[in-house]
């Protein structure tokens, strides 16, 4: 996957990003010479095992190699249910590794706004039933990470609404959310959805909407999906008992979003 100019500038930023943009340039050259390669890193591990050389060898080397990048889950104050649909990022992530060619981490890690982290995280998600509050210092970062080529997913988990606006307003008080057109390359990034986001999980009889903060340059930095309930349908099947073409809707959704924020 070629990534944008503005995800090898967030990629860049942070701890270790020289090393992490060398390690991402490798991958782009061993896919390109191995483009239907299969995963190996188990069998190295164990040949380095066998060979005795595992124990001078730092176990997190294996994983950073093994993946052109990870997404977060972010973590906030103000009570709400940041970790809610726990299964979710990680279906949505073995669907996006098998269906798509973006070569992401199969699973999430957790990050704080507050934390330097950040920066090692191009696209990160944020979900709730309830409260978000952000310091002004978090706004701040917030609003740096994403003018530097960030991507912020806030999916509505129901009752988020009223607050995530007003935070966003801290981050962002010039910009107002404006719904994007059926036409948005973020409904046909990988998968069309000629008639915008699906709606998986029923409140109030809202269609679902797409909400984005923009750039000068009209690229989405913040896509907030809105009585739609993504990340239901990305839990298992037994979770919300969604019928399986619902899920596969709400997946596919779900991989568009992280194959426009990894490419714009």
């Amino acid at each position: 996957m070629d990534f944008s100019p503005q995800k090898r500038r967030i990629l860049s930023q942070g701890p270790d990003g020289k090393e992490r943009l060398n390690m991402l340039e490798g991958m782009k050259r061993r896919q390109a010479r191995f483009p239907n390669k299969t995963r190996l890193g188990p069998f190295v591990c164990l040949i380095f095992l066998v060979m005795g050389f595992i124990a001078s060898i730092p176990v997190d080397a294996y994983a950073q190699e093994s993946y052109a990048f990870t997404i977060a889950r972010v973590k906030y104050d103000g009570g709400g249910d940041w970790y809610g649909d726990p299964e979710s990022l990680p279906e949505l992530l073995s669907f996006v590794r098998r269906e798509t060619l973006v070569d992401v981490a199969p699973r999430e890690e957790v990050v704080e706004l507050s934390n330097d982290n950040l920066y090692s995280y191009p696209y990160i998600y944020l979900t709730g039933h309830g409260n978000v509050r952000w310091t002004s210092s978090e706004a701040l970062r917030l609003r740096r990470y994403l003018e530097q080529g960030g991507f912020l997913h806030i999916d509505d988990n129901y009752g988020l609404d009223v607050h995530i606006r007003r935070e966003l307003k801290k981050v962002f008080p010039e910009l107002e959310l404006i719904e994007l057109p059926f036409d948005h390359p973020i409904f046909h990034a990988a998968f069309d959805f000629p008639n915008g986001l699906p709606k998986v999980h029923e409140h109030d009889g809202k269609p679902p909407q797409g909400f984005a903060l923009m750039d000068e340059d009209g690229r989405v930095m913040v896509f907030y999906t809105y009585e739609t309930d993504l990340g239901d349908g990305w839990e298992p099947q037994s979770v919300h008992e969604k019928p399986e073409a619902l899920r596969e809707a709400s997946l596919q959704m779900g991989a568009n979003i992280l194959v426009y924020a990894m490419t714009h």
